[in-house]
């Protein structure tokens, strides 16, 4: 059965690649790119990860009020390291320095959230089997989305096309290890429970303030459909699991 979970897991490194690779070489289409990844991350912090914090919360016996204070404090952190290097990293004429450090802090947050998705899988698989399949299908989909999100988390940061694709083949890379770590290390769930939500707190942030201010400029309706649209899918996505 191993051999089927690693093959699954390459999947969602190839899922990733396309993904990212598609953002990549559709830049003119960058701000529609913007509006998915801003509707998506917010779709995956309330349809993927909170579920999860609260199913753990309930199992576990965690009071939910100090996930609550992590995903709160998460978000802060987040808006309060981006105001800060916004605030230093300016020309004299206020433009913005290219390679904004919040894109590789952004990236690396999605780069462990694609290993934890690996880890789901693995961790699926010795659960149940069939169950593994499910969440390892719903992982490949999601993880298409994983990959357009890098890149444009990247480019919304004034990152090149070569740091992008850095980051973007270290998402694709993270679940295949992932999986490989349930074979070995197993995360306590206690631990778990606040590392998601830490992620709920960025991904929050990360879509509804950051890289939605980048469609402020356009059309409101046409940022609007792949808003929507991505949100619908991971809707989708999650419901499968």
């Amino acid at each position: 059965m191993d051999y089927i979970v690693v093959l699954l897991a390459f999947l969602t490194f190839l899922s990733t690649l396309i993904g990212g690779t598609f953002a990549i070489k559709l830049k003119r289409y960058l701000p529609y790119f913007f509006a998915f990844a801003a509707g998506s991350l917010v779709a995956v912090a309330f349809f993927d990860l909170f579920p999860e914090v609260l199913s753990i919360s309930a199992t576990l016996n965690i009071p939910i009020r100090d996930l609550l204070v992590a995903l709160v404090a998460s978000y802060l952190f987040y808006n309060l390291l981006e105001r800060f290097f916004l605030t230093h990293h300016f020309h004299e004429h206020g433009q913005e320095e290219k390679g904004h450090i919040m894109g590789p802090i952004a990236a690396s947050s999605l780069v462990i959230h694609s290993f934890l998705d690996g880890v789901a899988i693995g961790v699926s698989f010795q659960a149940n089997p069939a169950l593994g399949i499910i969440v390892a299908l719903a992982v490949i989909f999601h993880d298409f989305n994983d990959g357009i999100n890098t890149v444009t988390v990247m480019f919304r940061n004034r990152h090149k096309d070569r740091n992008a694709s850095i980051f973007l083949l270290l998402d694709a890379i993270a679940p295949i290890i992932g999986v490989l770590a349930t074979f070995a290390v197993s995360i306590p769930e206690t631990y778990l429970a606040f590392i998601l939500a830490v992620f709920v707190g960025e991904f929050i942030y990360l879509g509804a303030s950051s890289i939605l201010r980048e469609t402020f400029e356009h059309t409101y309706w046409k940022m609007m459909i792949p808003m929507v649209a991505a949100v619908v899918l991971i809707f989708v996505l999650t419901s499968i699991i």
